[in-house]
């Protein structure tokens, strides 16, 4: 069964996360994606090393061919333009102005190919005051207001401990080229260039901060896990020394809550008897959830949540997760073919199209290991391909 997006060419010449994930996405859906790599190395990720090898570049680099080009030399530049000739979509997350630097601006591009869609990636946009800064989702992380808004309140800002931003970044990039592209094949007939910033995809995803702040000066402040909005919520560790994670913010979830741990007496206390008097006393609060909590083992909190129908569930690591059965029920997680490992196991594509799902093929490939496939379909023989080897070119 074919993708959704069978048919499409994905010339991706992006490094690490944000540009090659957007690249992914569309390759689980069945683009014929080609990774560029420079020949020295290949791409960062590569360097992303645990015990086993190259984990991140496999996972990320899925369903993708790699073939390798120097950029930074004229006869690179001329392939790329060649390779891009037949594509819909090219991909880069250069710093602003390196591909016009080396010739392979957006009018160069557009007028080898008015067709393409050119999907640029950097940590602040193409313009602006930091265009020229290093684009690193931990800058953007702090820059943001997520680090300010995450972490316990006598504790430090928190970074997330994945690359959060640069994910943001990928998925909206993905809705954006989808956009172009639908833009191109049924209004206009012509590609055009999307800005994706880091920056911006997570600031958008933070809420109404900017509202509150113009409306009232307010500036949300670091509370652990307690929300703004609805208490209890927060995580709280069992006797056994698991953790649970909850939200009963409805009257009748906090009543059945209160009530399951032998707390309702609490409810009659001003303090607790409404959502937004538990708000303004949510260390109280968490300190009785605490208790109460802390005197029970995770199966009997299990037991409470299914028996009162409570928002609640246990907080999980990746060995609870594959064990799961719902993830076991849905095939959440799937092991893809790979040369060195036997298989990689990883998250299966989401979300599901009822039609034309998604599929993983292989994992990520070996440096250039689709060079001659790639460059042969570009008319060039094996005694040209011996020669971009040999002069470092591929």
């Amino acid at each position: 069964m074919s993708g959704a997006l069978d048919g499409l060419r994905v010339i991706d010449c992006s490094r690490l996360i944000a540009g090659g994930v957007l690249a992914t996405i569309l390759a689980d859906h069945g683009a014929d994606v080609i990774k560029v790599e420079n020949p020295r190395g290949g791409d960062p990720l590569r360097t992303w090393l645990r015990d086993r090898g190259e984990l991140w570049w496999k996972v990320y680099a899925r369903g993708k061919r790699s073939v390798t080009l120097n950029l930074a030399h004229p006869r690179g530049q001329a392939l790329l333009r060649r390779l891009s000739l037949s594509a819909d979509v090219l991909i880069e997350n250069f710093l602003p102005g390196t591909f016009e630097k080396w010739g392979l601006g957006w009018d160069v591009l557009f007028k080898d190919n008015p067709r393409l869609v050119f999907a640029r990636v950097s940590g602040w946009g193409q313009d602006g005051p930091y265009r020229d800064r290093p684009g690193f989702g931990t800058m953007v992380e702090a820059m943001s207001g997520f680090a300010a808004s995450t972490g316990p309140s006598d504790g430090p800002p928190t970074l997330p401990s994945f690359p959060m931003a640069d994910m943001v970044a990928a998925l909206s990039g993905t809705v954006a080229v989808l956009a172009a592209l639908r833009h191109r094949d049924h209004v206009s007939g012509r590609g055009q260039v999307i800005d994706i910033s880091l920056y911006e995809p997570l600031l958008s995803v933070l809420g109404p901060t900017a509202a509150e702040h113009a409306l009232d000066g307010t500036v949300r402040a670091r509370h652990g896990n307690q929300s703004d909005n609805a208490s209890p919520r927060g995580t709280y560790q069992t006797r056994d020394g698991k953790w649970v994670a909850l939200s009963a913010s409805t009257p009748a979830s906090a009543t059945a809550l209160f009530e399951g741990l032998d707390l309702g007496s609490l409810l009659s206390d001003p303090r607790f008897a409404t959502n937004d008097a538990r708000v303004a006393h949510n260390d109280l609060v968490d300190a009785a959830l605490a208790r109460a909590i802390g005197s029970r083992t995770l199966d009997e909190m299990l037991r409470l949540f299914e028996t009162t129908d409570l928002t609640a569930a246990p907080v999980y690591d990746i060995a609870d997760i594959t064990k799961d059965p719902h993830v076991l029920g849905r095939g959440i997680l799937v092991d893809v073919p790979d040369p060195d490992l036997g298989t990689v196991r990883m998250t299966a594509p989401t979300p599901r199209l009822g039609e034309t799902p998604a599929t993983l093929s292989w994992a990520g490939p070996a440096l250039g290991a689709h060079n001659r496939d790639v460059y042969a379909s570009l008319g060039l023989d094996e005694a040209e391909l011996h020669a971009l080897t040999r002069d470092g070119i591929i």
